[in-house]
């Protein structure tokens, strides 16, 4: 069985509104033989992102920037995990209250160095997130998962 593992830093109710999208087009039951993982960002850890499959990221934008814990999680799993992981996919989703371009930057430089292929186009929302954003989440989480069947 494959694992997807979702690293997030959900601070808002904005974050846990794309969140549980993500998680729900994941565990959709279309999907079969995909165990999905949870992790705060501050708690996942190298071992988490060694023994996943495929990874789902999704963080705020705070100043211009990823949140300070998701740039800790990837401080934390680079060096661990940057020959072991190359090739996995992964998908991300950012909110922000006027702007994610330096945090799609920072995240797209660091799978870049990890080596890691974006499975799907990430998910950017400003402001509250409306039905069309919350659906463009759960597709993919569910696209993300997907494409971890055998």
């Amino acid at each position: 069985m494959a694992t997807l593992l979702i690293v997030h830093h959900t601070p808002s109710p904005n974050c846990q509104a794309m969140f549980e999208a993500v998680v729900s087009g994941a565990t959709a039951p279309e999907i079969e033989d995909v165990r999905v993982v949870r992790r705060a960002a501050l708690s996942a850890t190298a071992s988490d992102v060694l023994e996943a499959d495929g990874y789902l990221l999704g963080t705020p934008a705070n100043l211009g920037y990823m949140s300070g814990a998701l740039k800790h999680f990837f401080d934390q799993i680079y060096y661990p995990c940057l020959d072991e992981t190359r090739g996995r996919p992964f998908g991300c989703y950012l909110h922000g209250g006027n702007d994610v371009t330096g945090a799609r930057r920072g995240i797209e430089t660091i799978t870049t160095g990890l080596g890691w292929r974006r499975a799907a186009e990430p998910v950017t929302v400003t402001g509250e997130p409306g039905k069309a954003d919350i659906e463009a989440c759960w597709e993919l989480g569910a696209t993300v998962a997907a494409g971890l069947m055998s």
